[in-house]
């Protein structure tokens, strides 16, 4: 904060982060920072299993119903670590499910297993993240310079990369023949499932990449304040096709998943993945507006929507009363979302001063202006006349 007298400026500095803490502090509420947001998912997790110990006895308990749990959770919350970074960024990504139909089919093509079997099973690997990057990069240039909302981008891609999935696929599916291939995704290192420690990775490389590198400070900063981010040199449209190029590959990364789970590539893999994938992230307490969010609360997003399905289905409820339970579940989350985030049940962004991410001066509408002063004949300030006074 700095003040000068005799025609110079007020200057206050505050950004929405700080702000938030500051509205945090002065209300003392700990479950508003990530800290509380993902020690309330934890005990939401243990109440779940305390249900389903009690509901179903030994058979939720058993170890290989954990490990159902965690095979099941593992593929869509890779989908969701990607989806994760998007709604950070300030954008959404109803393709997820498409692309990784897609890249599953393009894996098991007649033609690509034979190269994979002259070379090695690694091509159908690369293959399916080739297909989910370069989808990615699509759906990013769309969106990012094409100027195109995010909503409308993806669900156009979502359709055409089904109806491409189909036409490759000739709407059969797809076997894969690579043992080798089967062998090495579908098994276990130590009695854990090799999908389970791929989820891992994928998640603690996701925690890195946002919470450690200059990376995940400019997500942040382009979907708490894109114009601000763009002041401060962050080149927001090249970001935010590195965004959604991410989460592309996360999606390849899940097709090779589901290929190996199911020995199959099909363009019916994926359906309502990213509605899943979205439920997970705002469960786990990113903000569907942007600006915030983390990889840990997504993770146990993902569980806690994987362990309440296995729940039920060992109860014989019917996969009707799943969805209903669990978009019950997403309304009173994004509710406490905003709640926890602008201290009442409002969407809109929380801002201190009447600026967010920049400079708040007095002497100007509402108290503030981003960026200028009330210097003389500076924006908002006093300008000179000709006789040499100010108005």
């Amino acid at each position: 904060m700095s003040s000068t007298s005799g025609g110079s400026t007020t200057l206050t500095a505050g950004t929405d982060k700080s702000d938030a803490g500051r509205q945090g502090g002065a209300g003392g509420s700990f479950m508003a920072g990530p800290v509380g947001r993902n020690l309330g998912l934890v005990v939401a997790l243990v109440i779940l299993c305390v249900v389903g110990v009690i509901t179903a006895g030994d058979r939720f308990a058993d170890v290989d119903n954990v490990l159902t749990i965690l095979r099941l959770a593992s593929v869509i919350g890779v989908v969701s670590v990607g989806m994760t970074f998007v709604i950070i960024g300030g954008g959404i990504d109803l393709s997820v499910g498409a692309l990784a139909a897609l890249a599953s089919v393009w894996a098991t093509t007649l033609a690509t297993q034979q190269l994979a079997e002259d070379i090695h099973w690694i091509v159908m690997v690369f293959t399916a993240l080739a297909v989910g990057a370069v989808a990615g990069l699509v759906n990013g240039v769309v969106i990012a310079y094409g100027k195109l909302a995010a909503f409308i981008a993806t669900l156009a891609m979502l359709a055409a990369a089904r109806g491409l999935a189909e036409i490759i696929a000739n709407r059969r599916t797809q076997i894969v023949q690579d043992s080798d291939f089967l062998a090495f995704f579908a098994g276990d290192v130590l009695g854990i499932p090799t999908l389970v420690l791929i989820f891992a990775l994928v998640a603690v490389a996701g925690w890195v990449l946002l919470n450690r590198t200059t990376f995940g400070r400019r997500t942040f900063a382009v979907g708490g304040n894109a114009e601000a981010a763009r002041l401060a040199g962050i080149r927001v449209q090249r970001h935010t096709v590195k965004l959604y190029v991410l989460s592309g590959i996360t999606c390849g990364i899940a097709a090779v998943m589901i290929m190996a789970r199911t020995t199959t590539g099909s363009s019916t893999h994926g359906t309502l993945w990213e509605l899943d994938a979205i439920a997970a992230v705002v469960i786990g307490g990113t903000l569907l507006i942007g600006g915030r969010g983390t990889i840990v609360g997504t993770v146990l997003g993902v569980v806690i929507f994987t362990t309440l399905g296995n729940v039920f289905t060992l109860n014989n409820l019917s996969s009707s009363a799943q969805a209903v339970a669990r978009g019950v579940i997403i309304i009173l989350a994004v509710m406490l979302q905003q709640r926890l985030a602008t201290g009442g049940f409002s969407f809109r962004r929380p801002s201190a001063g009447g600026s967010s991410g920049g400079p708040s001066l007095s002497g100007s509408p509402s108290g503030a202006v981003s960026g200028g002063t009330t210097a003389e004949g500076g924006p908002g300030g006093a300008r000179p006349t000709a006789t040499g006074k100010t108005l």
